[in-house]
């Protein structure tokens, strides 16, 4: 049964009939594999993962039998290669929202729940903290020992606020999109809704319900044609592109926060080069 009936919209439609990954007794190689996949994916928040970049160690040991699944995930959450892509680069409690979600499958419920964690990272390091996540109750409750975290947020269920469900779609930007390539950047997506102890509504993947990677100027101003001039009858079709984060070359540099071009289909992929070349970020191409 689908999550919501917009579930194709805000792109949950991937999780609607998806069963939990769990490694169960007499697994087969490919039993395991689809495990680690699984962790990498859920832990890593969808984010590429080179082959140098494995945590082969740990792997073999879940291989054989010498590691559950519980701390298969928390080997992966303490390593350097998940402190690299979500501790160092982030504030503190953009990491809190981070942890949650890959680790819990939620957003964060209150302030009071990113406060304590605060609290013990600073008190105790991030070791400890990951630990607290991973020993919990609501841990053990829902994913025990041999089952991979999932996303629970988008589901109602027993012991989990309703507030955690529009929450999840701040955090949660599409099942191609990943925690490292939000336009969003390392801000908090929580920390003003937490602090005023409000509900927001549920903001939709970019392209969709004014969704939260492109922002539309005050003067909502959308340019009539691409970088170059665009040529009269060349294409029928033309394709709206909303681009995030482009910088302008000219001195002193410009930053743009969002800006919306209107391209004919054959001038479609070099404007996406250009764009790129410029250290913009697309958030989304639409038909015209």
């Amino acid at each position: 049964m689908p999550i919501t009936a917009a579930a194709s919209r805000l792109g949950t439609s991937a999780f609607a009939d998806m069963s939990p990954v769990e490694l169960r007794r007499n697994y087969s190689r490919e039993d395991v594999n689809d495990v680690i996949r699984a962790v990498y994916r859920q832990v890593l928040g969808n984010d590429y993962l080179m082959k140098s970049q494995r945590l082969t160690s740990a792997e073999s040991l879940l291989r054989d039998g010498d590691l559950t699944v519980r701390d298969f995930v928390r080997t992966v959450a303490k390593s350097e290669l998940y402190k690299d892509k979500f501790l160092y680069p982030n504030f503190q409690t953009r990491v809190i929202e981070l942890n949650l979600k890959h680790l819990l499958g939620r957003a964060p419920y209150d302030e009071s729940e990113v406060v304590e964690h605060l609290d013990i990272y600073q008190e105790q390091g991030f070791d400890a903290d990951i630990d607290s996540y991973i020993d919990s109750a609501e841990y053990d409750e829902n994913f025990g020992d041999f089952i991979v975290p999932y996303y629970r947020g988008f589901a109602t269920q027993r012991g989990q606020k309703t507030v955690g469900f529009t929450r999840m779609f701040q955090l949660y930007r599409g099942y191609a999109n990943s925690d490292r390539a939000q336009i969003g950047g390392a801000t908090s997506r929580l920390a003003a809704e937490l602090g005023q102890n409000s509900a927001s509504a549920v903001v939709g993947p970019s392209g969709s319900s004014n969704g939260w990677a492109y922002r539309e100027s005050k003067q909502n101003n959308v340019g009539q044609r691409a970088f170059s001039r665009a040529v009269a009858g060349t294409s029928d079709r033309m394709y709206r592109i909303e681009i995030a984060a482009i910088s302008q070359p000219r001195y002193p540099r410009v930053r743009r926060s969002s800006r919306a071009l209107i391209v004919p289909y054959d001038q479609l992929s070099s404007t996406l080069q250009q764009i790129n070349k410029l250290g913009g970020k697309v958030a989304s191409i639409t038909q015209a």
